[in-house]
């Protein structure tokens, strides 16, 4: 009994010990952080946006999606841009991508709030209302480029190859089936959503109808880039590597 009463004291102190050194090592981990790894830079102001021009913001949107192919360390300083956003908000860009949730817009450009316009619909198609928006970022906010970003594995993409039919996505899907229909004339081999790559084919010609399609149904903008104020683009985001594919 004795040599028991001798051991609970040295079995405390053991577990103390322990817990001391638990707690030093979290707090070691979360002072290591390097300061580098935090960017606290401000929302964008409008006369900052006004200095930029659409092929510098292009290669802002390239070095930002290296740095997420990379898995760079992004913390930023959320909650002050969030208060600074608040009065106003001058993005660079506006990006017209898939509904998909695989596609995280601003993460792929490493960029955070107040920096891009995002519009989403399944398929990166354009109707009157997404229309509306482009115009809204660029002659109202000032934004300078419009990217048109498909991705690999679209389900709307397989959808139109396979004609699926099934309440409103009809008529969404059927502003697709152009870019089927085009492919499918001088694809060799599975048109199908079976074949890979004849869905990565189509994918791509339908971003590419996507922009005519925005050069046709917006003079607005169709000018607004004739003038060189902006540039429509169009990228692919490949969602093995990360890697967006700009045409």
């Amino acid at each position: 009994m004795k040599h028991f009463l001798n051991v609970i004291p040295l079995f405390a102190a053991t577990i103390v010990a322990a817990s001391c050194t638990q707690h030093a090592t979290t707090d070691q981990t979360t002072a290591t952080i390097p300061d580098s790894s935090i960017i606290t830079v401000t929302v964008l102001t409008k006369d900052q946006q006004a200095k930029l021009s659409p092929d510098s913001i292009i290669a802002s949107l390239k070095e930002g999606n290296q740095d997420f192919i990379e898995d760079k360390l992004t913390i930023r300083n959320n909650s002050e841009r969030i208060r600074e956003a608040a009065l106003g908000q001058y993005p660079k860009a506006v990006v017209l991508s898939c509904l998909d949730s695989r596609v995280p817009v601003e993460d792929v450009f490493h960029k955070g709030i107040g920096d891009l316009f995002v519009a989403r619909v399944a398929g990166n198609i354009v109707n009157e209302d997404i229309l509306g928006s482009l115009e809204y970022a660029c002659n109202v906010s000032g934004s300078k480029v419009v990217v048109v970003l498909g991705h690999e594995y679209c389900g709307a993409i397989k959808s139109a190859a396979d004609d699926v039919k099934f309440g409103n996505i009809t008529p969404l899907l059927a502003k697709i089936k152009p870019a089927v229909q085009n492919v499918r004339s001088t694809f060799k081999g599975d048109t199908s959503s079976k074949n890979e790559g004849f869905i990565e084919a189509v994918c791509k010609e339908n971003v590419l109808l996507t922009i005519q399609n925005i050069h046709k149904q917006s003079p607005a903008l169709s000018e607004m880039e004739q003038e060189g104020k902006i540039k429509i683009i169009g990228a692919i985001y490949h969602m093995k590597s990360g890697k967006v594919d700009f045409l």
